[in-house]
């Protein structure tokens, strides 16, 4: 080989390299539902948005709101208008202005799209006014504690006008990275915006999401330099990705929950033992050593719980002791309810996590009387069928949200946009929505005790367990910081040479 083909070859390594060093590429457990922030539900689509769509607000590790698209507002005295100052020469992905027509069409069209998630969440808005370009009135039926949080997640991004509706196949917003494609199962790549407004942050050209459900090939990829980062490392892979010296393992506590969600009320399936007579809800919930999972599954790595809140909010209700196994208990609430001999069935992703969580759930509950038949399907599926009733039993989680009304109120009131069981209680709609317009913290615990004391009665939703953070990446990745609301940032992330 003569040295102009040697020096040909070493010059495209380098572009090559360089070009590999530009992309950054995400392990998601999951395929992400619908990529339309006012219609997605998903996890990990809450991760993809974070990289394309910005928000009117943030927040901070701590969990400080801050602005983004918003630098400024102020609350009236009444508490019924909120007055929001807008980032001055901002664009949207398709050159558009980002301005305050997108900040109401936004809005507008999170409260009134017909299959729209946020609806609960700006439940409170009854109209959104422009001041100016710049300035966006939004007046308020009435007084909400809860806004600013909700605004800081989907609530908050703020799509254009002109995109056409097809924003789950192409979402157009304002954020860093702009899309580019999607593989159904398989990957969804962005790539970097150069008209964003704080572009010298983000150190990639292109991000790829890949779509890995089996943790343990997950990290199999990682360790083989074709994945730099992973969400969610399995707690039976801690151990190999800690004691690997390529990698490293980041964790954090969330602020969400992981649950099984009973179906009520919601059509068909909700007529069945499980779904009219909590008694039998309850034996359920008793046939469950919630420590034993945590130790079996997770090598003790998820702290156990059966509230919708983690035990460092404060409105954990710390005077309600975690619920104790009690196999005796439970088939004396079957034999009251007629249902000694009961069959459920549970759906559940089809990951190894989730799967052998539903097995132990299975054994446990075994042990009292109830069968329980698993179905696993494709994360998305399963969600899916869930919206649709088509479900007895759901092992689902919740990633969680800054203010405890976005982990109860949407999936636990009467209307409640992720209310898939269509659970229905007055009494738990009247605490759940006076909370929202009581700003007092200790009023505001009051009423989540109150709520919860029934909840934890009638148990539409039984809660198992909190779900930390656990990231696992490549040394390489310097600038991540891990945040309570689990999300992948990638301002000020790069790839060490």
């Amino acid at each position: 080989m003569n040295i102009r083909t040697v020096l040909a070859a070493t010059l495209l390594a380098g572009v090559a390299f360089s070009a590999q060093a530009q992309t950054l590429r995400v392990g998601l457990q999951e395929d992400p539902d619908v990529l339309d922030p006012h219609r997605a539900r998903t996890f990990v689509g809450r991760i993809v948005f974070t990289s394309i769509c910005d928000k009117l607000v943030d927040v901070t590790p701590d969990l400080k709101i801050v602005p983004q698209l918003a630098t400024e507002w102020t609350f009236s005295d009444d508490g019924k208008l909120l007055t929001m100052k807008l980032r001055p020469g901002v664009k949207m992905h398709d050159g558009e202005p980002m301005n305050a027509d997108a900040v109401k069409f936004s809005l507008d069209r999170a409260r009134s799209l017909q299959d729209s998630m946020r609806k609960s969440e700006v439940a409170s808005i009854e109209s959104v006014e422009v001041a100016d370009p710049l300035t966006v009135l939004i007046r308020l039926a009435r007084p909400d504690a809860t806004l600013l949080a909700q605004l800081t997640d989907r609530a908050g991004m703020i799509l254009s006008p002109k995109a056409g509706n097809d924003f789950a196949g192409k979402p157009v917003c304002a954020g860093p990275y702009k899309f580019v494609d999607r593989v159904q199962n398989n990957r969804i790549t962005v790539e970097r915006f150069d008209e964003y407004w704080n572009k010298s942050a983000y150190n990639f050209q292109r991000v790829v999401y890949q779509i890995i459900p089996d943790t343990t090939v997950r990290l199999a990829n990682l360790k083989a330099g074709d994945l730099d980062i992973l969400e969610r490392l399995a707690p039976t892979d801690y151990k190999s990705a800690t004691s690997d010296a390529r990698l490293k393992v980041v964790t954090e506590a969330s602020l969400g929950y992981q649950a099984m969600t009973v179906n009520t009320t919601n059509g068909e399936k909700a007529n069945a033992p499980l779904g009219k007579d909590k008694r039998v809800r309850q034996a359920l919930s008793l046939s469950l050593d919630r420590e034993i999972i945590s130790q079996v599954v997770f090598d003790g790595l998820y702290p156990p719980n059966d509230q919708p809140f983690p035990s460092v909010s404060p409105y954990f209700d710390k005077a309600r002791k975690l619920e104790k196994r009690d196999i005796a208990k439970a088939k004396a609430l079957l034999k009251a309810a007629g249902a000694e001999k009961v069959t459920i069935e549970m759906h559940v992703a089809n990951n190894p996590v989730d799967m052998r969580t539903g097995e132990v759930i299975q054994a446990m509950a075994a042990e009292a009387g109830i069968t329980i038949t698993i179905k696993a399907s494709e994360f998305a599926t399963q969600l899916k069928e869930q919206q649709q009733g088509q479900f007895q039993l759901s092992r689902i989680g919740w990633s969680g949200r800054i203010d405890p009304d976005g982990n109860i109120h949407q999936f636990l009131t009467c209307k409640g946009g992720l209310n898939d069981g269509k659970y229905c209680n007055e009494a738990v709609d009247k605490a759940l929505n006076d909370a929202r317009v009581t700003y007092d913290p200790a009023k505001r615990k009051a009423l989540y005790d109150a709520a919860q004391a029934i909840l934890q009665d009638e148990l539409p939703i039984i809660y198992l367990y909190n779900q930390p953070g656990l990231w696992a990446m490549s040394k390489k990745l310097d600038g991540f910081v891990a945040y309570p609301d689990s999300m992948i940032r990638l301002q000020g992330v790069k790839l060490a040479p």
